[in-house]
């Protein structure tokens, strides 16, 4: 009997939640994805060292200003990164706009084109990438103009049905719904314990897959921020997983006969009209769990984002 892991990769793409190569190369995902946490990791593994001294070598010489010197050292080495990522897995890697501009359609827009150009540089094609952008109204907007230049995006930080919903009224390629931190806050505000099946984080991606196979939408649904194994398994058959190191490893050792758990059914029912701006915000502003997930979500990414500019910064 084959462990848990490669069944789990028979009815569902897994992709590794990590900037180590080290730990790519050892699972061999068909995706990978990053985000400004997981290379403030990488940035002290020593793969990264010389990336991020040659990041800082390419920005002094194409910026002026420090600051500007700064936001494409930044830049150029999530893409380095990215780009060494490329090399080991045959799918896509999300590469994400500084959640700061997660308010700013315009700015995104622009960041976005910025990450494409130097990824393309790298002999990197728009193929292999997948911007991410945080699933606020301004964030799906730009994703929605992204989109219409030929770049696919993952939409991360969705906890409501409201952002699955926008984000597939604009043509998103993919989102990423959060498993864990949803499961998280409840925890926290009900002082409950919950199973797999009764993990409103695992609800809440079951029933954005079952509304987008229903209602005939082709965003692809990648569940994200798991917090242990049964979460991942709880939702075996999605369309895909992004999972951290540590679980992969786990399900690699575990074994068993897989449930499989989300089927496409097909498309059976008429698509609703789209939401508008308002009602949009008025559906995240009623689920006092999406807002604060989402508010809170943005701002840690903020933080770890100018961790990895005090780093930079350090070292000009």
């Amino acid at each position: 009997m084959s462990d848990l892991l490669s069944q789990l990769k028979a009815v569902t793409t897994v992709v590794v939640d990590s900037g180590d190569i080290g730990a790519i190369e050892q699972f061999r995902p068909v995706d990978a994805t990053t985000n400004p946490s997981l290379l403030l990791n990488a940035s002290q593994l020593d793969f990264a060292r010389p990336m991020l001294a040659s990041a800082i070598s390419y920005a002094k010489a194409h910026a002026s200003d420090k600051a500007a010197v700064l936001e494409l050292a930044c830049d150029k080495f999530a893409v380095d990164v990215g780009t060494a990522i490329s090399k080991l897995v045959p799918g896509r890697v999300s590469t994400e706009v500084d959640a700061r501009l997660s308010f700013d359609t315009e700015a995104t827009v622009a960041k976005a084109l910025q990450l494409v150009e130097l990824y393309q540089q790298n002999g990197v094609g728009t193929e292999r990438i997948l911007i991410k952008v945080a699933s606020t109204w301004e964030g799906i907007q730009a994703a929605r103009q992204i989109e219409q230049q030929g770049i696919q995006c993952n939409l991360t930080l969705l906890f409501h049905m409201a952002q699955a919903r926008a984000c597939a009224e604009a043509g998103v390629y993919l989102i990423s719904p959060f498993v864990g931190r949803i499961l998280d806050w409840y925890k926290a505000n009900t002082k409950q314990d919950y199973t797999a099946d009764t993990d409103p984080g695992v609800l809440s991606v079951r029933d954005i897959y079952h509304f987008y196979k229903e209602h005939g939408y082709p965003t692809v649904v990648m569940g994200a921020s798991f917090r242990n194994t049964g979460e991942v398994l709880a939702l075996a058959g999605c369309d895909r997983l992004t999972i951290s190191p540590a679980l992969l490893d786990e399900l690699s050792k575990q074994s068993g006969t897989l449930d499989v758990k989300l089927v496409d059914g097909g498309a059976k029912t008429a698509k609703p009209p789209a939401l508008t701006e308002s009602a949009f915000r008025w559906m995240l502003n009623e689920d006092a769990m999406a807002t604060e997930k989402l508010a809170e979500g943005i701002r840690k990414f903020a933080i770890d984002q100018r961790k990895l500019e005090q780093l930079i910064g350090g070292q000009l």
